[in-house]
This record gives C-alpha cells, structure tokens and sequence, in this order.
C-alpha cells in the first residue's frame, strides 16, 4: 500500500459550503448541478489539484502513512451547507456531530479505528451562544465515536466567511493486517446498515428543493416511519445528525468484510468504490420521508436521487453470503444484495429499478 495523502473525489460533506445561491430555483426537475454542486467538475478539479500536490492517493477514505507495526490513518472532512439549515433555526447543537460523523464513518470504512479529532471552526465573528452550541455537538459526536477531542482553532475571518464553517480533522490506528483490502469478491453479499436520514451531503439539492414552497420553520408536512422521529419542522427533519458507524468496527473484522463503503456524495455509487462489478441492491432499507419530501419538493428524478443521497442506508460492506447472514444478525444490519461480475466491464449499480 503507498503511503501518502488520500484526497476525496466525492466532494465530502455536500461538495463545498456554496456562498451562491442558484436564482433560478423554479425550473422543474432539479438536479445537484442545477443548485451549483457539479460533481464533474468538481472531480475534475480535485485532479488539478492532486496533480499539482503530488497526492499519492493512498486509500478511498484515509490518507494511510506507515509508521512500521501499523499504519497511521488519517481523514478530513466538513459539514457542508446543512450549516446554513442550522443558521435558519438558531442551533447549532447538532452539527458537530455530523463533523465527526463524516470524518469516522470514512475511517471505518477503510477498517480504522479513529481515535482522535481536532475541529476547525471559522466564523465572521466571534459568538458565546453558537460556539458553545456547536462544542455541546462535538462532545455528543466524540462520545458516540469514542474518540479523544484532542484541540482545534477558531479563526476570525470576516472577508473570507460568511456566518461560519465547520470541518476537522480525524485520525485513526490500524495494525498492520487490519484494514479491509477494499476489494469486493464476485459472489459476495452486500450488508447494508440503516442511515438516520439525509446525513451531511447533497444538502445543497435538499435545501433549494425544501424551500421552494416551504421555510425550514414550517410544520413538517411527511408522515414519518417507525423508525424516525416526529419533527415539528421542515428544518428539523434536515438536521437530522449523521449516523457514526464506528461500533461496526469489530463485528465486521470478526466476521471477515472485504471492502466497505461510506454512502456519502455520489449516493449509491459509492460502492463502486469496492471494486470492478455489478453491485445487485434488490432488498435497500426504506427511505426516510426526509427523502420523499426533498424528491417531490424539487420534482427530482430517482436515479438523480439515488446519484446524490444515501436513500435510507448509510453504510455498505462486501463478505461471503453465510458470513454476511451471521454479521446482519450480530448487528441491525441486513443482506441488502449481491455482487456480480461486471458485464463488458460496466461497473454498475443496480437499486430500485435503476442502473446508476
């Protein structure tokens, strides 16, 4: 494995915290480039930029450096535009949890064991209330991750933030052996694990859509599932904090995972991530009604939907079937689907009808 500085190509938390608010917000069928987060482009320069860095591209998730009996891992990550959800409602409670969320789940994924978390906060200027919000998140993330928070830095930036920004930095262990190889096998089965809800990407998409015809202290207008919370508002049901997934760490190194995939930016085409083939889904989690309420708000199409969103399952790992029937039933995951070969070469995902 080469050692160096891993660099996301699927844009992380919500690509970028967009300061430019598409104006054409009345066209019908809305996509995430229509809202101003092109994932072409944004991949694209993702390239320039590690072209010039000399990014070696150790790792999807984790930037991995050898420091001789085990790897030292590291990942980066923010919260994207759901900060501007948090800004309408005046809390911020959350959102440090998501920060954590987005940098762990990418940790676990590469079989890490995150271990430590430093945050940055940038803000226009200073506020008790919002940053006392915002450490009250960290610590809850902190704990339901089991990691030390280890420091930070709050920068004062008025030309260069608007309101504030919230990203961090994660680091993990692993001995050397116990990370996942990343590789899917033809013949796998997929174990799929439930999201909370939105989570912390497409964001961008999600909030234009809500807010054609809605403010986000509006009444919530979805019936919910049994597993979802009544939100009182449209704003609540986005700020639904982001799952961490670090307490499957073990469970899928006992029972001998090959690869698994954060479903963060690019929705269901993370799991191209685990390798060449056809990833067959014909048994997902329900989605939430968060995504319900976004695809008829914003008439978004579905594979636009499954393209950018987790759609009710968060996290995915490849396993032999009878491993991966014993791994479901050692947590609250369950057999989602199955790994094929990829016909021609087309590496695909097929869920819900839909070839992504």
């Amino acid at each position: 494995m080469t050692d160096g500085p891993a660099r996301r190509t699927d844009g992380g938390a919500d690509e970028t915290r967009e300061t430019n608010e598409t104006e054409d917000t009345e066209r019908e069928g809305l996509t995430y480039a229509d809202t101003g987060v092109d994932i072409e482009a944004s991949e694209a320069a993702t390239a320039a930029l590690v072209a010039a860095a000399g990014d070696t591209g150790s790792g999807d998730y984790a930037g991995l450096l050898d420091i001789g009996d085990r790897y030292l891992a590291l990942a980066t990550d923010g919260v994207g535009t759901k900060l501007l959800v948090a800004e309408a409602l005046g809390d911020y409670s959350t959102v440090g949890i998501d920060c954590i969320a987005m940098n762990a789940n990418d940790m676990v994924a590469a079989g890490v064991r995150p271990v430590a978390f430093v945050d940055y906060l940038a803000v226009d200027e200073p506020d008790e209330t919002f940053s006392a919000q915002v450490g009250e998140g960290l610590r809850a993330g902190a704990e339901e991750a089991d990691v030390a928070l280890v420091g930070g830095e709050t920068a004062v930036m008025p030309e260069v933030v608007n309101g504030l920004d919230l990203a961090g930095t994660c680091a993990g262990l692993a001995a050397k052996g116990a990370l996942f190889d990343g590789t899917a096998r033809e013949g796998d089965a997929v174990v799929g694990f439930r999201s909370s809800g939105i989570h912390s990407n497409g964001l961008t998409l999600a909030r234009t859509a809500a807010t054609r015809r809605h403010e986000y202290t509006d009444p919530y207008p979805e019936a919910g599932g049994d597993d979802e919370p009544d939100y009182d508002t449209v704003g609540e049901a986005l700020l639904e904090p982001t799952r961490i997934y670090t307490y499957l760490l073990d469970p899928m190194r006992e029972h001998g995972v090959h690869a698994a995939a954060h479903v963060t930016g690019g929705g269901w085409t993370n799991l191209t991530r685990m390798g060449e083939f056809h990833y067959v889904v014909d048994d997902p989690f329900d989605a939430h009604s968060v995504f319900s309420f976004v695809q008829r708000e914003g008439d978004v199409s579905d594979e636009e939907m499954h393209r950018t969103f987790n759609m009710g399952t968060g996290f995915v790992c490849t396993l032999p079937p009878k491993a991966a029937e014993e791994l479901a039933a050692a947590t609250e995951g369950r057999v989602v689907g199955h790994v094929e070969p990829a016909d021609d070469g087309e590496v695909r995902v097929s869920v819900r009808g839909l070839d992504l």
